[in-house]
Formats: structure tokens, sequence, C-alpha cells
């Protein structure tokens, strides 16, 4: 305590202020942590019910043979009352449709839908979904892709499971598979840390988006709201658009049980991820001015924190051991919104298909930091260069 008694405060005025804004910072990550993260923990698993709603199950596929080939056996195996399994052919020239008539036969909750043409008015994977949707047998709508493998044949029940008359909207989770090298590592990570948001906020109240490898709605809602009508012509968007609009804290349940998990191939290279991220990226200002807020406010604690606190870890250095008080309050600081990540995650990720080793949470915590920090400047260049072009 000493230590403190005798530093002498009023000398560093800048430094203060700095420390008192990565004080708030801090306190935001923790706020987001402790009160936001931590409700996946004690997310329950719904009890079975007596009576099981008709589902209609959408995957749209175009080029996927490979992939059909694995997927449909599994989900014609669904130990399910009532369903069907809708595949979206949309202009493969693989041999998806001769794949389909030499097995129409053979799956008896399996049929095939071909699209031959592509619209100017509406992307194509919206198209697919819409035309979908609208020719269902079923209210209840379940979607995913085609790269995707369920992990058990209670994919379908489990996601019922959370159906009541008020929640027409369960969001699932789709980790990705896991392979070797850091890339698959960062993919798992980055994925995990995108589920722990948007499931974590809509256990809040706050509903922003959810992926279309694992995610369910009422053919009513859907319909309502208009299907994609605000977002025909935006690549991408037709999970996390739609739930920006169509989700609210009423109508929305969220889906832990493992035995709906949609496991799912990763990109392999570092270019076809890249890709895949601004794509994502590019969609999100779309979203409602309160869920970008909230978005922006988390990423960017995130990104400050670390400046801050190695910033100032290292200036105060330059002065040691004047500025020790300095060092001590921000190492501890820092430290316990590590501390605090590192077991809200770790319990989390046990949850969530282990989708991260607790030990890597750190690492991986620092690794998403540099993530977020390139990404920013990415896409503020990429806006920059266009308005210099128009």
């Amino acid at each position: 305590m000493d230590i403190f008694y005798s530093t002498n405060w009023f000398l560093y005025p800048f430094l203060n202020i700095l420390l008192g804004l990565f004080v708030v910072i801090v306190l935001v990550q923790l706020y987001y942590i402790l009160f936001v993260f931590a409700k996946l923990l004690f997310q329950q698993t719904p009890v079975e019910k007596e009576q099981w709603p008709p589902v209609t199950v959408v995957v749209c596929a175009h080029n996927e043979l490979g992939n059909l080939r694995e997927l449909l056996p599994m989900l014609n195996e669904q130990d399910y009352p009532d369903y069907e399994v809708v595949v979206m052919n949309d202009r493969s020239w693989d041999g998806t449709e001769e794949f389909a008539e030499e097995e129409a036969n053979v799956w008896k909750k399996v049929r095939f839908v071909h699209i031959r043409q592509e619209y100017d008015h509406v992307t194509p994977k919206k198209y697919a979904v819409t035309t979908a949707v609208r020719g269902a047998k079923h209210d209840v709508i379940l979607l995913t892709d085609a790269d995707c493998r369920p992990t058990t044949d209670q994919w379908i029940k489990g996601m019922a499971a959370c159906l009541t008359e008020e929640k027409q909207v369960v969001i699932g989770f789709s980790p990705y598979q896991k392979l070797d090298g850091f890339l698959n590592r960062l993919i798992r990570f980055e994925t995990f840390y995108v589920a722990i948001q948007y499931l974590s906020l809509a256990l809040a109240g706050k509903p922003y988006m959810a992926v279309g490898r694992n995610l369910m709605y009422s053919k009513s809602l859907f319909t309502q709201n208009k299907g994609f009508y605000t977002h025909l012509r935006v690549m991408g968007g037709d999970d996390d658009l739609l739930m920006n609009e169509i989700a609210t804290r009423y109508n929305t349940a969220v889906c832990l049980n493992a035995d709906t998990f949609m496991v799912s191939l990763p990109k392999t290279t570092w270019k076809d991820w890249y890709r895949q991220k601004k794509r994502h990226l590019s969609v999100s200002k779309y979203y409602k001015t309160g869920n970008k807020v909230r978005l922006a406010v988390l990423s960017g604690t995130h990104v400050l924190s670390w400046m801050l606190f190695l910033g100032l870890l290292l200036g105060c250095l330059w002065n040691y051991p004047a500025l020790l008080a300095y060092i001590i309050i921000i190492g501890l600081l820092f430290s316990i919104r590590l501390v605090a990540q590192w077991i809200v995650l770790g319990l989390a990720s046990r949850k969530l298909y282990k989708s991260v080793g607790w030990f890597a949470i750190p690492l991986m915590d620092l690794t998403l930091f540099v993530y977020y920090f390139t990404m920013s400047f990415v896409m503020w260049y990429n806006r920059r260069k266009k308005v210099r072009w128009r």
C-alpha cells in the first residue's frame, strides 16, 4: 500500500485520463462477460413434447453432390414422427439432378426441387429458400446447409422441443469440424465467439442474428415479414438479416441441446476464409441501429482493452519504478478481465461442442484482438476506396 500512497498521482494527468478510460473499458467487458455471456451457462434443455409439430427441413445445394451423398441418409433417418426434407438443387451441373432421379425412391422423407435459372431481382440463395418455404408442406421450417452433418438422429426433435405457442424462432448452434492447423483453430474460436454473442444476447432478450446452418422458424412468420423483401439483392443475410427483422425477445428461443448441433465443414485456405468473413461483415451494416451499437461496443472495447493495456504497460515501464502503482493497477484490471473471460468461455465451450480448448482461450483472445483490428482496417479501407472511385 505504501507504493500507492507515495505515488504523486497529480504529476501524470494524461496518464490518469488513459487509466480512467481503461477502467471504463474493462468494466464494459466484464458486464458482457459476467451478465450476458454467462447466461449460456444456465440455459436448460426443454423437456420433450407430448405432441410434435410437423417439420419441413430445407437444404439449399449448389454443386454439392458429394455432401448430399453423406447428408441425406442422416436426415432421412432422423427420429421424428412427421417431417419432410426438401433439397433445393440450385443450378447444379455436378450430377445432382441425375443423382436425385436415381435415388428418388430410396429416401421416403426426401424430395428434390430443381432450380434451373438465376433471377435478377433476388440472390440465388434467397430465391431457393423462398421457393422452399412457399412450397413446404408444414408450417415449421428447419434450415441447414449441404456441408453440415447432424451429430445425432435427435436434431429435429431437439430443435422442435424449444417451440411453444409464443416461441416461433429457434436459434441453434453449428460448430466447425476440428482439423489440424492454426487456421482451423482460429475459425473454430471465431465461430464459437460469434455464437457466444448471438446466443447470449438472444437469451438476454436482444436477438439479432443466427446461422442458416441450424435455424428454425415458422412459415407464417416468414410470410408476414414478406420474406427477404427488404434485402433481396444483398449477397448473404438469408439468416442474420432475416433474424434482425423477425426475431424478438418474445418469439425467439435458444437451443443448446448437444444433440442438435450441426457440424459444418470449415474453409481450408486463408483466401477462402477471408472472402467468407468479408462477405459476412459486409452484411452487418444492414443491422438495426441498436444491434450495431451493441456489437460495436463489444468489439471496440475488446480491441481497446488490449491496446490500452499494452500501450499503458509499455509506457509505464519506461519510467519504472516511479510508475509502479500504475503498472500494478493496469495489470490487475486486465488480469480480472482475462480470468473472467477464461472461466466463462471455458465453461461455455464445454456446453458448445468443446469448440475451444481451455488453455487456448487467452491466446485466442489475443488473436481475436488482432483479427478485429485487422478486419476493421480492411473494411474501412475498402469503403474509402469505393467512395474515391465514385
